[in-house]
């Protein structure tokens, strides 16, 4: 009888099987969240009219980037922008470059 308990518990040990693997679920891709476009806004009151008169050729890349900023990058462009602190900022920044006239 010995011998029988040995031989089972041999066989116990042997008998252990190795854990099954568990297949991985498909998840759907998420969807990405919908990018908003801002919304114009109209322009309340007082507006400017800004033409640009000077090349940024050899100008500070800020500069340059200030046109593009204002919708201007070449030369007798207009744009009529609102009269807002910023655009104010940047037109300041590239008065040598555009000509500013007050809009009704």
């Amino acid at each position: 009888m010995a011998e029988d308990k040995k031989k089972t518990t041999k066989k116990a040990v042997a008998k252990k099987a190795a854990p099954k693997k568990v297949a991985a679920k498909k998840e759907a891709p998420k969807k990405a969240a919908p990018v908003k476009k801002p919304v114009a806004k109209k322009a309340s009151g007082k507006t400017v009219i800004v033409t640009q008169t000077g090349s940024p050729i050899g100008r500070h890349n800020v500069q340059r980037a200030t046109l593009v900023g204002l919708g201007l990058n070449k030369m007798g462009r207009t744009r009529e922008l609102e009269d807002t602190p910023s655009v104010r900022g940047m037109i300041n920044k590239v008065k040598h470059l555009v000509r500013v006239e007050e809009a009704a």
